[in-house]
């Protein structure tokens, strides 16, 4: 099944950082509530954009938001003291945003997460900056599998993201986050990959639509995680169409399941 991470309980948004510095839990708590009956298999939570009120501001958050849900959380934040206080106060295996391979973020997140029970969402980012090639991605992903591994982690535990760039910067970003997928699924089997899914439509207008089909051809490469918004409706319908036309949907149960509830319409 594909894992959706709601996106929309980030503090960068206008009407979220409003709410958390108002302490308006019955915002926040409706808000997870109808990602969850849209479909959200992890809620995003980001506390970092009130400089200086990050900790209280996600201690709060974690406290509404698990008294609104009871799907996991996923933990983003660079800090890792952060983490650490949120990890503790999680009633459900978390999946934590992120790692990636930049040395002042690698060594302190390797050190934090030995031990762990979680699931990471790995960058495919490193000092010399954003990846160029597929093969800048796939090396820089097998690399982090590799030291996830040698702490422990499964793979059905790690999320590769392929850092998705906007096609209004160049023409081949597309073909590049595809192509890099479709190489990390295959060889590196049993990792799943994810990422900003709505990235690749920066800059351009009707970015609904790019992100809608971009989904699908993702999808069709092996993208099974993105970290997205559960009430777009248009998306997640072409989200269960895509997966039922995989396979992933036995006897199209799922789909025909949506179908007779009005959330895929023609």
């Amino acid at each position: 099944m594909f894992t959706v991470i709601g996106e929309r309980i980030n503090t960068t948004l206008k009407k979220v950082k409003a709410a958390v510095t108002e302490r308006d839990a019955d915002y926040i708590a409706e808000d997870v509530k109808r990602q969850e009956a849209c479909g959200a298999t992890y809620i995003d939570v980001n506390a970092g954009a009130r400089i200086g009120h990050e900790e209280e501001d996600m201690k709060w958050l974690l406290s509404v938001i698990q008294g609104a849900t009871k799907l996991p959380l996923c933990l983003d934040s660079p800090d890792p003291a952060i983490l650490e206080m949120a990890y503790g106060l999680v009633e459900q295996t978390p999946l934590i945003n992120s790692i990636s391979l930049e040395k002042d973020r690698f060594d302190p997140m390797m050190q934090y997460l030995k031990g762990k029970e979680c699931r990471i969402i790995a960058l495919c980012m490193d000092d010399s900056g954003m990846p160029k090639s597929v093969d800048d991605i796939f090396d820089r992903a097998k690399s982090l599998v590799a030291e996830l591994e040698g702490i422990g982690f499964k793979r059905d535990d790690i999320f590769i993201d392929p850092l998705i760039q906007p096609m209004s910067v160049a023409a081949e970003n597309g073909n590049m986050a595809m192509d890099a997928v479709e190489k990390i699924m295959t060889e590196l089997e049993g990792v799943h990959t994810t990422g900003g899914l709505s990235n690749i439509s920066y800059g351009l207008p009707q970015r609904k639509m790019v992100n809608r089909i971009f989904l699908a051809m993702m999808m069709a490469r092996g993208y099974d995680s993105a970290i997205m918004d559960p009430l777009d409706k248009e998306i997640m319908a072409v989200l269960k169409t895509a997966d039922m036309l995989k396979g992933a949907d036995n006897f199209c149960m799922n789909y025909l399941k949506a179908v007779r509830a009005g959330d895929i319409v023609a």
